[in-house]
């Protein structure tokens, strides 16, 4: 079988930041997905599942509401590897058009208060399973340490 892209993208040289992962065409639309890596990588401890958990229905939320991108917004989960998250937007985008956007969504995250959307067992299947603490903790860190003064390195994979 033939190697997808996303284990083509050397892991040992990825550091935390904002990727165009893929860009796809679907009819006429293009499908833009970043990889939002918040952990470095068989470097450093993964996302637990509980905040990974809590950090998806928190950005979902905050995404889809969102006046500029809610519309645009396909998809936002994580990596099965529990490094990061993939988001999908409609349309053809680059990474640094949307780190305005990230900073946003992980400043809401790291300040959020109150019951996480979503958390009842009506709305989610698993909904005892999130750490908002571990979440907000994972957010602030991320947004001070890569998105608020992000590098190129942080921006393009490594070659």
């Amino acid at each position: 079988m033939k190697r997808i892209a996303s284990f083509q993208i050397d892991h040992t040289k990825l550091k935390r930041g904002v990727y165009v992962s893929r860009k796809d065409t679907l009819g006429n639309a293009t499908v833009t997905t970043f990889d939002i890596r918040m952990k470095e990588p068989n470097n450093e401890p993964a996302l637990s599942s509980a905040a990974a958990h809590a950090i998806e229905h928190l950005a979902a939320t905050f995404l889809r509401n969102h006046s500029e991108y809610g519309q645009k917004i396909v998809y936002f989960g994580p990596m099965g590897c529990m490094t990061g998250f993939y988001l999908l937007l409609g349309s053809d985008h680059e990474s640094e058009e949307i780190v305005p956007l990230l900073r946003q969504l992980f400043r809401f995250m790291a300040d959020f208060e109150g019951k996480i959307p979503g958390a009842s067992p009506v709305e989610c299947g698993n909904c005892t399973f999130m750490d908002l603490a571990k979440a907000k903790h994972e957010a602030d860190k991320y947004l001070r340490e890569v998105l608020t003064d992000i590098q190129n390195e942080n921006l393009t994979y490594p070659a």
